[in-house]
């Protein structure tokens, strides 16, 4: 699942292509139609496809932004102003092409399921393999309270007392600390794979108490966290599995992952472990990680 580096790189690429222009025409695939008209949550929330494309139309973009993990297109028509709020689940991409033949890569080409036309011959494409991935068409985000439950931003100035006043309460208590710092409430947009990097670099084990570490230890995992993701970020994300940035571009950051994914610890060639917490595979060193 893309996490804040990934998604920060793709709203970088889509906001020069995309700012300043006008959707002239939205189509939404037949998937997506048969399985709202079926009762199915497909993609589209909160909204019959016909609404959306409709509202969506002759609609301005004035702007793209991240949140966390989530893509907000600031959307404007004379007086009407909306946000539209995508979260790439597990397998969602973007690509801004001329032709939908330059879609190549047949898994995207073969689950294209909004496509927005701006001028001729130019498009906006949505392709999810999984259809995990959401599109909220909101007057503002108070319209869902989740986005505003969010942490603050990890790399502005009242994160870190957030993230400490956080870990203060008593859920979090005698939850594993992995658990505790994918949750976006506690700290925004570390997922399972800055997660494991941040823990190995901090030789804490994955399954620690969250009452076991010490007041020091948490102030130098934040930053440990933060660290880990400006690194993502200037790498261009970690293209693991179905993640790409607009127009199939993979990124970097998979190459410098010291833990995430492997079999042999990099420091003390230990053959790392496995555990599932908080239901996702936890790898860790045993020997390096305490």
């Amino acid at each position: 699942m893309p996490e804040l580096p990934e998604v920060e790189g793709v709203v970088r690429a889509l906001q020069p292509v995309v700012a300043g222009k006008v959707i002239r025409h939205v189509q939404v695939s037949n998937t997506i139609c048969t399985s709202i008209k079926e009762g199915k949550a497909c993609i589209i929330k909160d909204m019959n496809p016909e609404k959306f494309s409709n509202t969506l139309q002759s609609m301005t973009i004035k702007e793209v932004e991240r949140r966390s993990k989530y893509i907000f297109f600031y959307l404007e028509n004379h007086d009407l102003n909306y946000v539209l709020v995508n979260h790439l689940g597990m397998t969602g991409a973007w690509f801004h092409v001329h032709s939908l033949n330059e879609i190549t890569e047949g898994k995207f080409q073969k689950h294209i399921h909004i496509v927005f036309t701006f001028d001729e011959d130019e498009y906006l494409v949505y392709a999810d393999i999984r259809r995990f991935g959401e599109m909220r068409l909101l007057h503002s985000i108070d319209e869902y309270p989740p986005l505003l439950e969010i942490a603050p931003e990890p790399f502005s100035k009242e994160a870190l007392s957030h993230f400490l006043t956080k870990l203060t309460l008593p859920k979090y208590m005698n939850k594993p600390v992995k658990e505790v710092i994918m949750d976006s409430h506690v700290i925004a947009g570390c997922g399972n794979i800055y997660a494991t990097e941040s823990l190995f670099r901090m030789k804490i084990h994955p399954a620690r108490k969250l009452s076991r570490i010490s007041a020091k230890r948490k102030i130098e995992l934040f930053y440990t966290i933060v660290e880990v993701l400006k690194e993502s970020i200037h790498a261009g994300g970690s293209s693991i599995s179905d993640y790409r940035n607009i127009n199939g571009e993979a990124g970097g950051m998979q190459d410098r992952l010291q833990m995430y994914g492997k079999k042999e610890c990099p420091i003390c060639h230990t053959n790392t472990k496995q555990l599932v917490i908080s239901g996702r595979n936890s790898v860790y060193c045993p020997n390096c990680q305490h």
